[in-house]
Protein backbone atom coordinates (compact mmCIF):
# COMPACT_ATOMS: atom_id res chain seq x y z
CA UNK A 1 0.00 0.00 0.00
CA UNK A 2 1.32 3.45 -0.88
CA UNK A 3 0.45 6.57 0.98
CA UNK A 4 -1.34 9.22 -1.04
CA UNK A 5 -3.41 6.84 -3.15
CA UNK A 6 -7.11 7.66 -3.20
CA UNK A 7 -9.35 5.24 -1.28
CA UNK A 8 -10.93 3.86 -4.46
CA UNK A 9 -7.53 3.11 -5.94
CA UNK A 10 -6.35 1.63 -2.64
CA UNK A 11 -9.34 -0.70 -2.60
CA UNK A 12 -8.82 -1.65 -6.24
CA UNK A 13 -5.11 -2.33 -5.67
CA UNK A 14 -5.90 -4.40 -2.57
CA UNK A 15 -8.35 -6.57 -4.51
CA UNK A 16 -5.88 -6.99 -7.38
CA UNK A 17 -3.12 -8.10 -5.00
CA UNK A 18 -5.42 -10.47 -3.12
CA UNK A 19 -6.54 -12.04 -6.42
CA UNK A 20 -2.93 -12.63 -7.45
CA UNK A 21 -1.67 -13.79 -4.04
CA UNK A 22 -0.02 -17.20 -4.28
CA UNK A 23 -0.83 -18.67 -0.85
CA UNK A 24 -4.30 -17.46 0.09
CA UNK A 25 -3.77 -18.38 3.76
CA UNK A 26 -1.96 -15.05 4.13
CA UNK A 27 -4.88 -12.85 3.08
CA UNK A 28 -4.90 -11.47 6.63
CA UNK A 29 -1.94 -9.23 5.68
CA UNK A 30 -4.45 -7.03 3.84
CA UNK A 31 -6.86 -6.69 6.77
CA UNK A 32 -7.18 -3.32 8.49
CA UNK A 33 -4.29 -3.14 10.99
CA UNK A 34 -4.99 -2.92 14.73
CA UNK A 35 -5.09 0.73 15.76
CA UNK A 36 -1.80 2.13 17.10
CA UNK A 37 0.12 -1.08 16.56
CA UNK A 38 3.32 -1.62 14.62
CA UNK A 39 6.03 -4.30 14.33
CA UNK A 40 9.71 -3.45 14.48
CA UNK A 41 11.75 -5.97 12.51
CA UNK A 42 15.41 -6.68 11.85
CA UNK A 43 17.40 -9.41 10.09
CA UNK A 44 20.97 -10.58 10.42
CA UNK A 45 22.40 -11.92 7.18
CA UNK A 46 25.48 -13.61 5.73
CA UNK A 47 26.38 -10.31 4.01
CA UNK A 48 24.99 -7.17 2.44
CA UNK A 49 24.41 -8.45 -1.09
CA UNK A 50 20.65 -8.97 -1.45
CA UNK A 51 21.08 -11.19 -4.50
CA UNK A 52 23.74 -13.46 -3.06
CA UNK A 53 23.48 -13.43 0.74
CA UNK A 54 20.95 -15.11 3.04
CA UNK A 55 19.07 -14.44 6.27
CA UNK A 56 20.41 -16.22 9.35
CA UNK A 57 18.31 -14.61 12.09
CA UNK A 58 15.11 -12.59 12.37
CA UNK A 59 14.04 -10.46 15.31
CA UNK A 60 10.69 -8.71 15.64
CA UNK A 61 8.82 -6.96 18.43
CA UNK A 62 5.33 -5.49 18.58
CA UNK A 63 4.68 -1.87 19.52
CA UNK A 64 1.27 -0.95 20.98
CA UNK A 65 0.87 2.78 21.52
CA UNK A 66 3.99 3.77 23.46
CA UNK A 67 4.62 0.27 24.78
CA UNK A 68 7.23 -2.08 23.33
CA UNK A 69 6.05 -5.63 24.02
CA UNK A 70 9.41 -7.34 24.44
CA UNK A 71 7.73 -10.26 26.19
CA UNK A 72 5.96 -11.05 22.89
CA UNK A 73 9.03 -10.79 20.69
CA UNK A 74 9.80 -13.14 17.83
CA UNK A 75 13.35 -14.50 17.67
CA UNK A 76 14.23 -16.97 14.92
CA UNK A 77 17.47 -18.59 13.79
CA UNK A 78 17.44 -19.48 10.09
CA UNK A 79 19.62 -22.11 8.45
CA UNK A 80 21.31 -20.76 5.30
CA UNK A 81 21.95 -23.00 2.29
CA UNK A 82 25.61 -22.01 2.27
CA UNK A 83 28.26 -21.45 4.90
CA UNK A 84 28.72 -18.43 7.15
CA UNK A 85 31.86 -16.45 6.39
CA UNK A 86 34.34 -15.32 9.02
CA UNK A 87 33.61 -11.70 8.13
CA UNK A 88 29.91 -12.08 8.85
CA UNK A 89 30.59 -14.02 12.09
CA UNK A 90 32.60 -11.03 13.30
CA UNK A 91 29.52 -8.83 12.77
CA UNK A 92 26.68 -10.89 14.27
CA UNK A 93 28.63 -13.57 16.19
CA UNK A 94 26.52 -16.41 14.78
CA UNK A 95 28.72 -19.38 13.81
CA UNK A 96 28.06 -22.40 11.58
CA UNK A 97 27.07 -24.49 14.60
CA UNK A 98 24.72 -21.76 15.83
CA UNK A 99 22.66 -21.80 12.63
CA UNK A 100 22.99 -25.51 11.79
CA UNK A 101 19.71 -26.36 13.56
CA UNK A 102 17.95 -23.21 12.41
CA UNK A 103 14.58 -23.10 10.70
CA UNK A 104 14.11 -23.57 6.99
CA UNK A 105 13.77 -20.03 5.49
CA UNK A 106 10.20 -20.68 4.28
CA UNK A 107 9.09 -21.82 7.74
CA UNK A 108 10.78 -18.83 9.40
CA UNK A 109 9.06 -16.42 7.01
CA UNK A 110 5.65 -17.97 7.62
CA UNK A 111 6.11 -17.52 11.38
CA UNK A 112 7.14 -13.91 10.80
CA UNK A 113 4.14 -13.19 8.57
CA UNK A 114 1.77 -14.48 11.25
CA UNK A 115 3.58 -12.38 13.87
CA UNK A 116 3.33 -9.22 11.76
CA UNK A 117 -0.25 -9.71 10.62
CA UNK A 118 -1.37 -6.52 8.89
CA UNK A 119 0.61 -4.17 11.18
CA UNK A 120 2.85 -1.49 9.61
CA UNK A 121 6.58 -2.19 9.78
CA UNK A 122 9.27 -0.19 11.58
CA UNK A 123 13.04 -0.43 11.19
CA UNK A 124 16.38 1.25 10.68
CA UNK A 125 17.43 1.08 7.02
CA UNK A 126 14.40 -1.13 6.69
CA UNK A 127 14.71 -1.24 2.91
CA UNK A 128 17.54 -3.78 3.15
CA UNK A 129 15.72 -6.02 5.64
CA UNK A 130 12.54 -5.93 3.56
CA UNK A 131 14.50 -6.77 0.39
CA UNK A 132 16.07 -9.79 2.13
CA UNK A 133 12.67 -10.92 3.46
CA UNK A 134 10.93 -10.38 0.14
CA UNK A 135 13.47 -12.63 -1.56
CA UNK A 136 12.02 -15.51 0.47
CA UNK A 137 8.41 -14.25 0.50
CA UNK A 138 8.01 -13.72 -3.24
CA UNK A 139 8.06 -17.43 -4.23
CA UNK A 140 5.41 -18.08 -1.55
CA UNK A 141 3.05 -15.17 -2.16
CA UNK A 142 4.01 -13.85 -5.58
CA UNK A 143 4.52 -10.43 -3.96
CA UNK A 144 6.51 -8.73 -1.25
CA UNK A 145 5.44 -7.36 2.12
CA UNK A 146 2.49 -5.02 1.44
CA UNK A 147 2.38 -3.26 4.82
CA UNK A 148 3.19 0.48 5.19
CA UNK A 149 6.78 1.02 6.35
CA UNK A 150 8.31 3.55 8.75
CA UNK A 151 12.01 4.25 8.31
CA UNK A 152 13.75 5.45 11.48
CA UNK A 153 16.51 7.36 9.67
CA UNK A 154 13.89 9.29 7.64
CA UNK A 155 11.91 10.13 10.79
CA UNK A 156 15.10 11.32 12.50
CA UNK A 157 16.04 13.42 9.45
CA UNK A 158 12.61 15.05 9.52
CA UNK A 159 12.96 15.82 13.23
CA UNK A 160 16.45 17.33 12.89
CA UNK A 161 15.69 19.19 9.68
CA UNK A 162 12.67 20.92 11.21
CA UNK A 163 14.90 22.31 13.95
CA UNK A 164 17.18 24.05 11.44
CA UNK A 165 16.67 27.56 10.14
CA UNK A 166 15.14 27.42 6.62
CA UNK A 167 18.33 28.68 4.96
CA UNK A 168 20.32 25.87 6.62
CA UNK A 169 18.01 22.97 5.74
CA UNK A 170 19.44 22.31 2.28
CA UNK A 171 23.11 22.75 3.20
CA UNK A 172 23.39 20.91 6.53
CA UNK A 173 24.49 17.29 6.66
CA UNK A 174 22.57 15.36 9.30
CA UNK A 175 24.38 12.39 10.83
CA UNK A 176 22.00 9.45 10.43
CA UNK A 177 24.21 6.79 12.00
CA UNK A 178 22.24 4.67 14.44
CA UNK A 179 24.52 5.22 17.42
CA UNK A 180 24.41 8.97 16.80
CA UNK A 181 20.63 9.20 16.68
CA UNK A 182 20.17 6.96 19.72
CA UNK A 183 22.59 9.13 21.70
CA UNK A 184 20.94 12.33 20.48
CA UNK A 185 17.51 11.00 21.46
CA UNK A 186 18.79 9.97 24.90
CA UNK A 187 18.04 6.29 24.30
CA UNK A 188 20.15 3.36 25.56
CA UNK A 189 22.19 1.26 23.15
CA UNK A 190 22.05 -2.52 23.38
CA UNK A 191 24.53 -4.88 21.74
CA UNK A 192 24.13 -4.18 18.03
CA UNK A 193 23.86 -6.77 15.23
CA UNK A 194 21.61 -8.96 17.34
CA UNK A 195 18.29 -9.07 15.46
CA UNK A 196 16.05 -8.74 18.54
CA UNK A 197 18.22 -6.05 20.12
CA UNK A 198 18.23 -4.07 16.88
CA UNK A 199 14.44 -4.42 16.55
CA UNK A 200 13.91 -3.25 20.16
CA UNK A 201 16.23 -0.24 19.70
CA UNK A 202 14.46 0.73 16.48
CA UNK A 203 11.14 0.44 18.34
CA UNK A 204 12.43 2.79 21.07
CA UNK A 205 13.56 5.34 18.49
CA UNK A 206 10.23 5.05 16.66
CA UNK A 207 8.10 5.71 19.74
CA UNK A 208 10.20 8.75 20.68
CA UNK A 209 10.38 10.21 17.16
CA UNK A 210 6.66 9.71 16.66
CA UNK A 211 6.03 12.10 19.53
CA UNK A 212 8.81 14.53 18.60
CA UNK A 213 7.64 14.83 15.01
CA UNK A 214 4.03 15.21 16.11
CA UNK A 215 5.02 18.04 18.48
CA UNK A 216 7.47 19.72 16.08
Amino acid sequence: MKWGLKPAWQALRREWMLYHMGDQRFRFMFDAPPENEWVSVDCETTGLNVGRDEIISIGAVRIVGDRILTSQRLELIVKPSKGVSADSIRVHRLREQDVAQGLDPDEAIKQLLHFIGSRPLVGYYLEFDVAMLNKVIFPILGMGLPQPKFEISAMYFEYKNRRLAPHMQSVTNIDLRFATLMDDLGLPLRDAHDAVNDAVMAAMAFTKLRHLNRLA
